[in-house]
């Protein structure tokens, strides 16, 4: 039977990954001839055999494809066969149009970790052991197509051995990037304030965090501040020269009995941790856990992740010896600004925090902050706070339709706060990982170097660009200072609805519960309490919580006891005779607030879930200062669980959920002051209001989508990484019949606003052709 050839283009996660010798060796045992190679646009394969061998080729190629590969799209067209011996592996082409996708950097397989652990290998103790499997991509990578010469490993001419290694498609670091050994690669070293440290480099800096010292190490995409996660004292001059009060601490331990010892774990919680990812898990703490109080004050879960580069399972190796298993692993800056970058960039910003850098030569192109993740409690799907290293830039998964040759390049700006980017591209969505609060120069520049990176990795350059809706956000002025661009402003709570309908591939329109801090409205107040019903073309605000002023405007949520006073003011008036006597009241302005209000000096009206939270937190007394965003709503939930919530007694509330288009919620308000007053707990209060204000929205919720005719309800907001509002607004929705959508690929908050404003504007520029 004559031959036949084919050729197929591949795309998806296809370099970097092992892809080609997969492909090679696959091709060999069924002795079909041709070639594979890389390009800017994916894998191109020519085969030629027995058609029923290609075909089985074919079959197999999708079905067997390496752990780290992920098929996107595969198409195939015949060619005339031709002369040809054996197959091999071609060198890459590259060429305009890149539409590749780039892995993300990976944690240390077992293979590498083996290798590093025995005495016997060339690769014992060394600290940049990767293969094809394993190793930096994103945080190395300058441009596509991903060879050596493009990485920040160019400079490390490989030694003979890694060579043969790199060459041989039968080897499992055939073209690894990143190839090395202690021969030829990058190099460790240590420093104190005065020059390098002799001595073995991760024996010297074990001793230095065993002695209780701080520690800057360099990783894969930015430097961590280390300090062993035991020692009070340390972890609180951490916080004090890191300038980080009370926002909690991530923490590293050496292996999953280490985890078992620290917190309770779920079979879906394990997997997530020692996934490819490796993400911090935020996991239910035992009681006695052997961490320090001043890791996570307030908090019931605690940020764990296992280590995920050979360097930081040598350094825990290393600290073993010591009986240490655990360290604080918080990102290494000061105050706001980005994580450090570079050696040079450490030793500057980091003085006057760390006592020594672990330092080496390997440059990191660009940031890549841990992903944070929690799993909610009997779910095997992850909720989102930061999806960043380990996940980004894989596009995520959404429902744009089928027919993307006349769509532009859409490039989405994202929020103010826990900023991301999306540049939308031939259907596909490609969000940054994090970059963060744009509220400093240098997060500025980060956001603007982030902009730049992602749109030269994917070769494009959009002329389309969506942005938020609010005229002072850095974002929104960025993109109005560029030339010849169109811009589409798109409203924020719309973002976060279309996310989450594109997410879940729900192209019809719904009703969306988004609930977070704020949000610039439609009418020029700020928004975050919201039911809204539409889809990615357009919306209608049909619902909202009751608004109340937002005394000082961004302070009210720096001091929640504002927003206390602005509730107490709404439901009691300005009598304060009639107000319950709270404590908190005695200790703040009180009457300075009240003539703002009065006066409407930078008072804006808002309907915030998340200032409501603020309100009934002050009102106990126990945070009338916020040291970071939502810290009161976070550890006023973090009174209670889910179990007690589901058993509290609701507030006896006289008003309906729904009084034409407004959720009241003084009456709320009103008796969890009442019942402080008369000295109930706050950890009742906690309960009680969860209850109360689950079953209210749930409530109008249902009433809305009744009147719009709708049986689908899409949640959105930073109020949804509460676990609680998350798992009881869900039932209660689902028990009154409603399918019910969450994010899964990305946070519930602003971290998934820019897709939604992408999706927005994709679908505002369809309409109009």
């Amino acid at each position: 039977m004559a031959d036949v050839r084919r050729r197929l283009r591949v795309n998806g996660i296809v370099q970097g990954v092992g892809f080609r010798p997969f492909v090679f060796n696959l091709a060999e045992s069924l002795d079909l001839s041709g070639f594979v190679t890389n390009t800017s646009s994916g894998v191109v394969i020519e085969i030629q055999g027995a058609a029923a061998d290609l075909d089985l080729f074919s079959l197999r190629l999708c079905d067997e494809v390496p752990p780290l590969a992920r098929i996107v799209s595969a198409t195939s067209e015949d060619l005339r066969p031709r002369q040809e011996a054996g197959f091999a592996i071609g060198a890459s082409v590259n060429a305009p149009g890149t539409d590749t996708l780039v892995s993300p950097d990976v944690a240390t397989c077992d293979d590498c970790l083996r290798e590093i652990r025995d005495p016997g290998d060339r690769r014992h103790g060394y600290p940049f052991t990767n293969c094809t499997n394993c190793g930096p991509r994103w945080t190395i990578i300058e441009r596509i197509p991903y060879d050596r010469p493009f990485t920040s490993m160019a400079p490390f001419a490989m030694c003979p051995d890694c060579t043969r290694e790199y060459v041989d498609p039968r080897d499992r670091r055939f073209h690894a990037q990143p190839n090395a050994c202690p021969a030829c690669g990058p190099q460790l070293w240590l420093e104190d304030e005065c020059g390098r440290v002799t001595g073995e480099a991760l024996q010297e800096a074990a001793a230095l965090l065993a002695a209780g010292r701080i520690l800057a190490v360099k990783g894969l995409g930015g430097f961590h501040l280390a300090v062993r996660a035991d020692d009070e004292a340390a972890v609180t001059r951490l916080r004090e020269s890191k300038r980080r009060e009370a926002k909690p601490l991530a923490v590293m331990t050496r292996n999953l009995a280490g985890c078992r010892q620290l917190a309770h774990m779920s079979p879906a919680e394990e997997t997530a941790l020692t996934s490819h990812a490796a993400p911090i898990v935020l996991l239910d703490r035992r009681a006695g856990a052997p961490v320090a109080a001043a890791v996570a004050a307030g908090h019931r879960r605690l940020g764990v992740m296992l280590p995920y580069t050979p360097l930081h399972h040598l350094l825990l190796d290393a600290l073993a010896e010591h009986g240490i298993d655990t360290l604080v692993m918080t990102s290494g800056n000061a105050g706001s600004e980005p994580i450090c970058l570079d050696n040079d960039h450490a030793r500057r910003l980091l003085r006057g925090i760390a006592d020594a850098w672990l330092l080496h030569d390997r440059g990191i192109v660009r940031r890549a902050d841990d992903s944070v993740l929690m799993v909610p409690p009997g779910e095997n799907k992850p909720v989102f706070f930061r999806r960043s290293r380990g996940f980004a830039p894989v596009p995520v998964p959404v429902l744009l339709g089928d027919d993307h040759r006349d769509d532009p390049e859409i490039l989405a700006v994202g929020p103010h706060l826990k900023n991301t980017i999306c540049v939308l591209k031939r259907g596909r969505a490609f969000l940054s990982p994090h970059v963060g609060d744009l509220e400093n120069p240098q997060a500025n520049a980060f956001f603007t170097e982030t902009v730049t990176t992602l749109t030269g990795l994917l070769e494009c350059d959009p002329r389309v660009i969506a942005h938020d809706m609010h005229p002072d956000y850095f974002s929104t002025r960025w993109a109005r200072e560029l030339a010849e661009v169109e811009l589409v402003p798109v409203q924020h709570h719309h973002a976060h609805l279309a996310a989450v309908l594109a997410e879940n591939g729900h192209a019809a329109p719904a009703v969306g519960l988004i609930l977070d801090g704020t949000g610039y409205g439609a009418d020029g107040t700020i928004w975050g309490g919201e039911i809204l019903v539409g889809d990615a073309a357009a919306f209608t605000r049909a619902a909202h919580l009751e608004t109340v002023p937002l005394p000082g405007g961004d302070a009210a949520a720096r001091q929640p006891w504002r927003m206390a006073v602005s509730w107490l003011l709404r439901e009691f008036g300005s009598d304060r005779s009639r107000w319950p006597a709270l404590p908190f009241l005695k200790r703040h302005p009180v009457p300075e607030v009240l003539e703002m209000i009065a006066k409407d000096i930078n008072c804006p009206v808002t309907s915030s879930c998340g200032r409501l939270f603020d309100a009934v937190a002050a009102l106990t007394g126990r945070w009338d200062i916020a040291h970071y965003e939502a810290q009161a709503a976070i550890e006023f939930m973090a009174l209670t669980t889910a179990a007690e919530v589901a058993e509290a007694r609701p507030f006896p509330l006289t008003d309906e959920p729904l009084t034409g288009d407004v959720i009241p919620a003084a009456g709320l308000v009103r008796e969890c002051a009442k019942a402080l007053a008369k000295g109930i707990a706050a950890e009742t209060i906690s309960a009680r209001f969860h209850r109360t204000l689950i079953d209210r929205l749930a409530a109008a919720t249902v009433a809305v989508a009744s009147a719009a005719d709708l049986s689908t309800v899409a949640l959105g907001g930073g109020v949804f990484q509460n676990e609680i509002m998350l798992a009881g607004l869900a039932r209660a929705l689902q028990e009154a019949g409603l399918d019910v959508l969450r994010p899964v690929e990305l946070p519930p908050g602003d971290g998934a606003v820019a897709l939604g404003q992408a999706v927005v504007a994709r679908t505002f520029l369809r309409m109009r052709a």
